[in-house]
């Protein structure tokens, strides 16, 4: 029986770095965001990179460096992809928000409190062409009052004429040493036993994705307790590409569609899945070239797809029909006869 732990609340947020000089591994972001807090001149700002790299938690944290906990909720807009963010909330909330004028800068304590306000949009390459487009002028108008933050993960989705008014900078994937001393410190503070074997399945699972460890992590301290394995990662993580790539191999249709409909049952993450499936593809060595190269293409296929938001059990179910045919030396394509 695990022993409850005694707070409820979720680990990501309550190891969130609060200053921008904590953020792990982006050097070259935090040496100059921590000279924009010296200066308190801030330009338009748009941070890019994969997920769980420290993209929302750094623009979180230089709102509050500047503000503080009084000023924060009248100086500092923050919207994601939950909130609506069409064209009119840009004409109207945004916008409105933008056009409030802020009294002179007077610092109080150790808050500069620059005279002026933050607008953080987060996931902003979900937002439409249409609203990106509505923004650059609000943006021109207001920036002596107002600086925009934009957050992405891909940073060809956000239109050129945005992207060129901002300072971009690109935030890295974690390395294993990095994202090992941090998960490290989280089980020191949680009192949590892992053992180098299960740190570095968990480096290799959650891909340079500090979220998704810290993440995994507290699920496996939920079901296991305080000793921690690498099997209990495994299963915590969803690794069951094992099983749907036997079932290719078979090149028994019905079994790798029960596979599949096992994985969406159970509610794993297609993405990662797939993410999962190309490293085992890539490093098999009963696999040919030729037969790696069929299945990775349709993998990057599929993966596009699900970014734009395709159903994830018929892009599951194509990559198991045509990783079948690949390992099983079948026409690439079907032919009908007529």
């Amino acid at each position: 029986m695990a022993p409850i732990l005694q707070s409820s609340q979720p680990w990501v947020e309550k190891y969130r770095p609060k200053q921008v000089k904590d953020v792990a591994h982006q050097d070259e972001v935090v040496r100059v965001l921590t000279n924009t807090l010296e200066t308190a001149n801030c330009p338009h700002m748009l941070f890019y990179g994969p997920p769980g790299t420290g993209k929302t938690t750094t623009a979180l944290a230089i709102a509050h460096q500047l503000f503080g906990p009084e000023l924060y909720k009248s100086r500092v807009l923050e919207l994601n992809a939950s909130d609506d963010r069409g064209i009119n909330v840009v004409r109207t909330k945004i916008k409105d928000f933008a056009a409030v004028a802020v009294g002179s800068g007077q610092r109080q304590g150790v808050y500069p409190c620059p005279p002026y306000k933050i607008i953080i949009l987060d996931e902003a390459d979900s937002m439409t062409e249409d609203a990106q487009n509505a923004l650059r002028r609000t943006m021109e108008t207001y920036s002596k009052v107002t600086r925009f933050f934009f957050i992405c993960n891909y940073i060809s989705r956000i239109i050129e004429p945005l992207a060129s008014r901002c300072a971009k900078f690109r935030f890295k994937p974690l390395s294993e040493d990095i994202m090992g001393s941090r998960i490290l410190h989280i089980c020191k503070e949680e009192g949590l036993n892992l053992d180098a074997e299960a740190l570095s399945t968990l480096s290799t699972i959650s891909q340079g994705d500090l979220r998704r460890a810290i993440t995994y992590l507290q699920g496996a301290a939920r079901l296991f307790g305080s000793s921690i394995t690498s099997k209990d990662l495994i299963s915590v993580s969803g690794e069951v590409v094992g099983a749907l790539l036997a079932a290719c191999k078979s090149g028994n249709f019905d079994l790798a569609n029960k596979e599949v409909n096992n994985a969406i049952a159970e509610g794993y993450p297609v993405s990662q899945m797939l993410s999962q499936l190309f490293e085992v593809v890539v490093e098999a060595d009963d696999i040919s070239d030729e037969q790696k190269a069929r299945i990775c293409k349709r993998l990057g296929e599929a993966d596009k797809c699900l970014v734009d938001g395709a159903d994830e059990y018929l892009q599951l179910l194509d990559v198991a029909s045509n990783t079948m045919r690949a390992l099983c030396n079948m026409p690439q394509e079907f032919s009908y006869e007529t």
